[in-house]
């Protein structure tokens, strides 16, 4: 068993016995209390659906709803999202990335989510499928962040366009700090419904029509079924990606004989139908931009800065620069 894992379990099954033995009530973040009056022995009952929880979400800590791009503004009330520093086996497997591979790149960044990431809703455990696609790079970087806390893997976007004065700095560190995110449009926002966490647009000629930010689960779907419809070279409507992820909330179920429901259904609306709903999709925009715009310190100008990734994708959990660690 690797070693780094072996340790982790066995510091969580110190914490347990350490909460046992000061016979006081023992927290972990986000998840209530243990009660550890239940088993006066000291000895560990496995079975116990309080130390279940203890050591499946040992290490995890909570991540604000709030400082995602959505603002969790799309997800259930009971949502709760945790995160843990990755580890030196996940860090391994993601140097092994394919950078030239879109589709290698996507797997490995959602096997970060796998492991460093747990969705609960209520007291049942939900997947890295239910987190939003615009929030995924936000939650990432917040990964990523647990797991250098020492700031020594450092990413500089280079500034492409700099203000007249010219004094304002060559780059701008990547951290969850330093992103920005679109705004959401007015002209949707008044369609924002909190009782169905999406919006509920209403429509003259074609009444209701229920949008909201797709989830991962509902992205990987439709990008599976592209894929294999390109490997058969056969032919699809492209403007699917833009509209059915909108009209999807639960990826469970949502398979490819319900992709083509969706397809045959849209192939029946009229233009101007169409012409909504693939407005409205546009405007659905609440993940991070490609570009930043920051103000400099001197004159007051602005800095456009593209997000980028200097050393590759990799270098998000690869630390490039080692000369520190060298003699």
């Amino acid at each position: 068993m690797n070693n780094e894992y072996t340790q982790y379990q066995e510091d969580v099954n110190t914490a347990f016995d350490a909460a046992m033995e000061n016979n006081e009530q023992s927290k972990t973040s986000g998840l209530g209390h243990v009660d550890v009056t239940r088993n006066r022995n000291h000895q560990l009952d496995e079975n116990d659906p309080e130390f279940i929880k203890m050591k499946q979400f040992a290490g995890f800590i909570d991540l604000p709803l709030e400082n995602l791009p959505s603002a969790g503004r799309f997800y259930r009330d009971d949502i709760k999202i945790r995160i843990r520093p990755a580890l030196v086996k996940e860090i391994r497997n993601f140097s092994m990335i394919d950078e030239n591979n879109i589709q290698d790149i996507d797997e490995k960044l959602n096997d970060i989510l796998i492991s460093c990431s747990k969705v609960t809703f209520g007291d049942s455990l939900g997947s890295y499928k239910d987190l939003l696609e615009e929030d995924r790079l936000y939650v990432i970087l917040s990964i990523r962040e647990l797991s250098f806390k020492d700031g020594e893997n450092k990413i500089m976007m280079p500034v492409s366009k700099k203000c007249e004065c010219g004094g304002c700095a060559d780059a701008y560190e990547l951290k969850t700090s330093n992103i920005q995110c679109y705004t959401p449009d007015e002209s949707i926002e008044k369609y924002y419904d909190p009782t169905i966490k999406g919006y509920r647009i209403l429509t003259k000629n074609y009444g209701e029509i229920i949008m909201a930010p797709p989830t991962i689960g509902v992205m990987r779907a439709i990008t599976d079924w592209a894929r294999k419809k390109e490997e058969e070279n056969k032919q699809w409507d492209k403007s699917l990606f833009q509209i059915v992820p909108y009209l999807v909330r639960e990826w469970r179920g949502f398979d490819e004989r319900s992709i083509m429901g969706f397809a045959t259904n849209i192939a029946g609306w009229d233009a101007t139908k169409f012409s909504i709903v693939f407005k409205m999709a546009e405007k659905i925009k609440v993940g991070v931009k490609p570009e930043f715009t920051y103000v400099c310190n001197k004159c007051g100008g602005e800095v456009t800065v593209p997000l980028s990734f200097q050393g590759g994708v990799r270098s998000l959990f690869v630390i490039s620069d080692i000369s520190s660690e060298l003699l």
